[in-house]
């Protein structure tokens, strides 16, 4: 599909063709049992560990209710590419619209920045409860959780939506193909036929500003965390505070659950309570003798 404006000579596309793994054209369809493997893993496993401390009262604390947010956002990163990159597998061509394109893309980059950001929110809790550990609870609040998010997902907003609307004026004519499996920015600013300078400085100074101001921020609260850790005079305490900074540095969404479920002491608990009440209930059914014919209804 193309619309027209001004004469022939301002054709702009308006829906593109995905084109991703160049190399595999002819085996794509290959692929979709190892993706969807995958894509469900990543659901389930971030989906028993959300629901395990939305479940139990002694988990709902600002660090076990910012794992769970984070959890969830990996689900929507996830459901926000794999489901069309499968679709795509498994037909000929994925035809997607500007519109839905541009939605995509917002979706991606605005998960990916508001993953950092709820990071931020982490260290700055573990900051708080290593430095002020008796004014931990009247610090970091419930109202001040939520007005900490709610300032990540604001200021996520704010960083993604300028190239997302300078993306969606800009006029594609060169292709209707993007050599991508997801509507990536880059890989769909290559089809416009225009000035796209603006564009072009706007992603790169928003990449930047982004990066160096993340890891600026996550560097001095994690040198606060070290050094607070090192002035503790118990061994195991200091032990625990270098373990809260080696497991909430950025990691993939698939080992995310693993590593969270694993390594926080509460949460392994509760899952193991979970997973050993399934098994009981397995085990009464199996071992409940089957009703006699006397018990039977009529």
């Amino acid at each position: 599909m193309s619309s027209w404006t001004n004469g022939s000579s301002n054709l702009s596309y308006t829906s593109f063709v995905l084109l991703g793994f160049l190399g595999l054209q002819e085996s794509r369809a290959l692929l979709v049992l190892p993706f969807l493997s995958i894509y469900l893993v990543i659901v389930s496993a971030n989906a028993l560990v959300i629901h395990t401390v939305v479940a139990q009262r002694s988990l709902h604390q600002p660090m076990y209710l910012l794992i769970a947010l984070l959890l969830a956002v990996n689900i929507c990163a996830a459901s926000t590419v794999v489901p069309a990159m499968l679709l795509s597998f498994s037909s000929r061509f994925s035809r997607i619209s500007l519109a839905r394109c541009l939605v995509q893309m917002f979706c991606i980059y605005f998960l990916i920045v508001f993953d950092c950001n709820i990071l931020l929110v982490m260290a700055l809790d573990r900051y708080v409860a290593l430095c002020y550990p008796l004014r931990y609870p009247e610090i970091v609040t419930g109202q001040l959780l939520a007005g900490l998010v709610g300032a990540a997902a604001a200021r996520s907003t704010c960083i993604i939506a300028p190239v997302v609307g300078l993306a969606s004026r800009v006029r594609f004519c060169r292709s209707d193909v993007i050599h991508h499996f997801a509507c990536e920015h880059m890989a769909l600013m290559k089809l416009s036929c225009g000035d796209i300078s603006l564009n072009k400085t706007v992603g790169l100074t928003v990449r930047i500003f982004n990066r160096v101001l993340d890891m600026l921020l996550l560097g001095a609260s994690y040198s606060r965390i070290i050094h607070a850790a090192f002035r503790l005079s118990s061994g195991r305490a200091r032990s625990k505070a270098l373990n809260t900074l080696a497991f909430y540095l950025l990691l993939p969404c698939l080992v995310n659950p693993i590593i969270y479920g694993a390594r926080t002491k509460e949460i392994r608990q509760q899952l193991a309570t979970v997973f050993q009440r399934a098994q009981h209930q397995v085990s009464s059914e199996k071992l409940q003798p089957p009703p006699s014919h006397r018990e039977l209804p009529a």
